[in-house]
């Protein structure tokens, strides 16, 4: 398969356009991949589309105080990590049990995470601390920069490296352990 998983490579949005124009042609564009972004945080179909459903329902609340239009996505990708904390954090305190494979109903969009279907790499994957996985996440499927990445999470570009050595460092005692 050529490219990211996740297409999550800005693309420029005219100033002229209105927030229902942009936001219309962020959506097509990006959607699944934004989907697939949340899946792997928030570790469930549902609740992944919601996370991106309420990005792009507080983004176009918010258009006209957006003061770069080109950086619509980069405010998206930021908004979908965000609340993705936000519900494992919620998980954490009302003591549910986080996802199982299997349990729940699937959404809409299984589809657009079929590439991710290799069960050995969500495995690993989804055994990561939430950082490490938002920053391996945001690099391999968004293929985006580091500072990219230091943007969407909210950190410094040293957490990045930190949270990527991490996780790197993890995955291959994972992979050398369990082929």
């Amino acid at each position: 398969m050529n490219g990211p998983l996740i297409d999550l490579a800005p693309a420029p949005i005219p100033v002229r356009w209105d927030g229902d124009q942009a936001l219309t042609a962020i959506y097509r564009d990006h959607y699944r991949g934004l989907v697939r972004l949340a899946w792997l945080l928030v570790q469930d179909v549902t609740t992944a589309e919601d996370v991106v459903q309420e990005s792009f329902v507080a983004m176009h609340t918010a258009w006209r105080r957006l003061r770069d239009s080109d950086r619509a996505l980069a405010y998206l990708r930021h908004s979908v990590v965000d609340r993705s904390r936000s519900v494992r954090r919620n998980r954490a305190l009302a003591g549910r049990k986080a996802w199982q494979p299997g349990s729940g109903v699937p959404g809409a969009e299984l589809s657009a995470l079929r590439p991710l279907g290799h069960a050995a790499v969500v495995r690993a994957l989804l055994s990561l601390p939430a950082r490490q996985r938002e920053a391996l996440a945001l690099t391999y499927y968004g293929n985006l920069s580091e500072a990219q990445v230091a943007s969407a999470m909210g950190v410094s570009q040293g957490a990045v490296e930190r949270h990527m050595a991490s996780a790197i460092a993890a995955l291959r005692v994972v992979v050398e352990i369990d082929p």
